[in-house]
């Protein structure tokens, strides 16, 4: 039977076999089940054993899953609530696909990678792009035939292939800590990116000062997340990738006031049922808590 689980031989981002131990993981994750890492997952502040890179400062889960075992614990995902915050998110990706209008050489093929229920290929199909993507889990990916006629692949970014410099953009919202190679799933963005093509990268900054403010009970520490990025090890990993930074930004998030109280039963607004009132779902809430990096990375000459 193959290991489910991968000892690291080296850091994830610079290939620098001075790595150590920083932080011991604080769930069973021989035990993780798929509930755990779906996108809507709330058992915050569990992370997995980390370790840390002397050279570039990455922090990386070591052991990490088998590509076999991820494969199989994301595509049994199934995130009704990830859906029911549609028009939340819908306004989130707005935002990176106006950039995108503005950035990409032209406006032509998009591919989203980590796509769930498709609402920003959907979105991006409105504005004229022509869109693809890929996502490992099934009801995902039966979601976005189903509600939108978007086409998903399914399966894992890294096993699919894809038509070299065939895409004017690239897309990875909250996909890069999830994944134990990001050098390869970076590199294989270029590759399909044609020559001046844009890659969108939205992932956590593990040096913000909203994670350093929330400590152990920051959001982004999950279950599902297997690397925590920094300006340094984001900017190396793109660089290396074959990618050049044109622009940064933090990523704001839109969630109703019914979703964000249901992550914690807070202020007291809750039901008799121990639930937030309907109504709640009908008010949009905006967190710029500048957590997230946003990154636009064009596609170098030589990549």
């Amino acid at each position: 039977m193959a290991e489910k689980f991968i000892r690291a031989a080296a850091c994830p981002i610079c290939g620098s076999s001075r790595f150590h131990p920083h932080k011991k993981g604080t769930f069973d994750y021989a035990r993780l089940r798929s509930e755990q890492v779906k996108i809507t997952d709330s058992e915050y502040g569990k992370i997995w054993d980390l370790s840390r890179c002397e050279e570039c400062g990455h922090l990386f889960a070591d052991p990490s899953p088998a590509p076999e075992f991820i494969l199989s614990l994301y595509g049994r995902v199934e995130d009704p609530a990830y859906d029911e915050e549609a028009e939340g998110r819908s306004r989130n990706f707005l935002g990176i696909l106006k950039t995108l209008d503005r950035l990409a050489p032209a406006k032509g093929r998009l591919f989203d990678i980590g796509a769930a229920t498709g609402i920003l290929l959907h979105l991006a199909q409105e504005r004229g792009w022509s869109p693809s993507g890929v996502e490992i889990s099934a009801w995902c990916v039966r979601r976005a035939s189903e509600k939108y006629g978007i086409h998903l692949t399914q399966g894992g970014f890294d096993e699919i292939r894809l038509e070299p410099a065939a895409y004017q953009a690239v897309t990875m919202v909250d996909f890069i800590e999830h994944t134990p190679e990001p050098q390869a799933a970076v590199r294989k963005a270029a590759e399909i990116l044609a020559p001046g093509g844009i890659l969108c990268l939205v992932t956590p900054d593990i040096h913000s000062f909203a994670a350093r403010a929330a400590g152990k009970g920051w959001w982004h520490l999950r279950p599902g997340h297997l690397a925590y990025f920094s300006r340094t090890s984001l900017g190396r990993l793109l660089r290396d990738g074959g990618f050049e930074i044109i622009e940064r930004r933090r990523y704001a998030w839109t969630f109703s006031a019914h979703y964000l109280l249901s992550r914690k039963k807070i202020f007291g607004l809750l039901t008799r049922e121990g639930r937030p009132a309907s109504f709640l779902k009908r008010i949009p809430i905006k967190l710029a808590l500048g957590d997230s990096f946003e990154i636009y990375a064009k596609k170098t000459a030589s990549s």
